[in-house]
């Protein structure tokens, strides 16, 4: 990853805070010896046997993988991607997705049927789970009771997520636990929507900007979203150019990554120490900015018909109980792309297609994962709100 500039003198400042890794677990292949769960050969070589149902075995738990061959993803020439693709790419880079998704709230897409059926959402869990997924109750505001809802800390959850066709993975911006930089905040997130506000839940590690390309390819159906196209993502990554310009001039940091589908996603974390609300308010004033610079390509209309020929800024995902699709997400696209972290100085270079469950794998073999350290980088807004 290129090195961020240094955060201007008296208006912000990076404070830095440990993204520790998470514990493994063991695990192998259920019809041998049982091998660790960082063994990925062994795991690997189980899932890639020939069987269409495979218990999996990890610690003192099992998965029931079924269907190994069903395709999820049309994929190219003809070749489908199958939930054995799905499990092996979630193995190949949970060392880099892990940490990630740690202590986040998940909210799953489900795709029983792969990208070509009928998707839904699920954020509570009221089932019976795996004994290996962690769960942690929270005040649902929608619903004015508490619902039990899903983390994803371990690999074993990781994979049994590939068997439940969970194709999208979404994260929260806010983590459960301590704010090691804000120790005011609370741990406790059940009954009430007053203890929600005063706890870590209402506090994201991060500012989310989304540019969503509304630029049609001319292929589209009357009545579909732009298609993924050379213009579309040229100009949006003109305006993520743009954007980054202005970060750089308020000293924060920023990072970003392809959506996965036709846009792109700026990530700038954030010390602790302002809400949702405050977050989204810097957001729209940022977004605000870059339409006053380019009025004719920027938009923040919420009217979908008055986007067209323009890149949509979408601020609103600052809000708590949003979720957006994480780093090393696949999505729902016939080739398995992948939302994935590019370094600035190559953005000009990559298309979103070239990123999928069979290349992100080698990509990160060769570069590890660039936003290792991203909350290394954080940005103190309060300094500059106070």
């Amino acid at each position: 990853m290129a090195k961020q500039s240094t955060p201007e003198a008296g208006k912000f400042s990076a404070k830095k805070e440990e993204m520790k890794t998470p514990k493994t677990k063991t695990g192998g292949h259920a019809a041998t010896a049982r091998a660790q769960s960082d063994d990925c050969e062994a795991i690997a070589a189980a899932l890639s046997s020939d069987s269409e149902n495979l218990k999996l075995a990890i610690g003192t738990e099992h998965i029931n993988f079924t269907h190994l061959d069903k395709v999820l993803w049309p994929g190219e020439n003809g070749k489908g991607l199958t939930k054995r693709d799905f499990a092996l790419y979630l193995l190949l880079v949970s060392p880099f997705l892990l940490p990630h998704l740690k202590d986040r709230p998940l909210t799953l897409v489900r795709f029983p049927n792969g990208v070509g059926g009928q998707k839904f959402f699920q954020k509570r869990w009221d089932k019976n789970i795996p004994g290996f997924v962690d769960t942690f109750d929270s005040f649902a505001e929608h619903a004015g009771e508490n619902h039990r809802f899903l983390l994803c800390d371990n690999l074993a959850t990781l994979l049994w997520l590939a068997q439940i066709a969970d194709l999208e993975l979404h994260t929260s911006h806010a983590r459960i636990g301590k704010a090691m930089e804000n120790k005011a905040l609370t741990q406790t997130y059940t009954d009430t929507l007053a203890r929600i506000e005063k706890s870590t839940l209402n506090y994201p590690d991060y500012l989310v900007l989304d540019l969503d390309p509304y630029i049609y390819s001319g292929k589209e159906a009357e009545g579909d979203e732009p298609a993924l196209n050379k213009k579309g993502f040229k100009r949006t990554c003109e305006m993520a150019l743009a954007l980054k310009d202005i970060l750089d001039g308020l000293g924060m940091h920023s990072f970003v990554k392809t959506s996965g589908r036709t846009g792109l996603h700026i990530y700038v974390p954030l010390v602790r120490n302002i809400d949702y609300d405050q977050v989204r308010s810097l957001a729209e004033t940022i977004g605000r900015h870059l339409l006053a610079e380019h009025p004719k390509i920027i938009t923040m209309d919420w009217a979908v018909k008055k986007r067209g020929g323009k890149i949509f800024f979408d601020h609103n995902m600052n809000a708590r109980g949003k979720t957006l699709a994480s780093i090393y997400s696949p999505r729902m696209s016939d080739t398995g792309t992948v939302s994935t972290p590019v370094a600035w100085d190559e953005l000009s270079s990559v298309y979103p297609d070239q990123f999928t469950i069979k290349t992100v794998p080698t990509r990160l073999a060769k570069t590890g994962d660039l936003w290792r350290d991203i909350l290394d980088y954080k940005t103190d807004v309060k300094r500059l709100l106070d």
